[in-house]
């Protein structure tokens, strides 16, 4: 049995010898070459209105996604409205982004009807939470 276990002992050695050098081999060829570090340190940062637009628009979508995060309750009505209102709001403020730094008509028409569409949504969504048509047991038909 001990001459079993020695031959196991030594034929792993080679195998995971051959898994290392598989794994270092990879690292390598998927590693960052050290001409892109360098561009990344010595790039210059984005000046302008495409950088406080990005700035922004990241901004926006950190707020909405906190928002979407609610406490469910027992009420899936109740839920869909709390969580699409800053969905609603995200999309009005990305659409206000797009109006105020896109130059694109087909776009900026588009945002505009967004802004509109979006902003009487949440409102209507906003007066349904308010009533007591989204309490257990009752009907949530506007």
């Amino acid at each position: 049995m001990k001459q079993f276990l020695r031959f196991q002992w030594w034929r792993s050695i080679p195998s995971h010898g051959v898994a290392l050098a598989a794994g270092i081999a990879l690292a390598m060829a998927f590693a960052p070459s050290p001409t892109q570090f360098t561009r990344l340190i010595l790039a210059p940062p984005r000046q302008g209105p495409v950088s406080e637009f990005h700035r922004a628009l990241q901004t926006v979508m950190i707020q909405m996604d906190a928002g979407m995060c609610i406490t469910p309750s027992a009420n899936a009505d109740r839920d869909f409205a709390r969580a699409m209102i800053p969905h609603h709001q995200g999309a009005v403020e990305m659409a206000k982004l797009e109006l105020l730094y896109g130059n694109d008509q087909h776009l900026r028409r588009l945002a505009q009807g967004m802004v509109v569409e979006q902003s009487q949504e949440i409102a209507l969504m906003r007066s349904i939470l308010a009533s007591s048509s989204t309490m257990p047991g009752t009907s949530v038909n506007p």
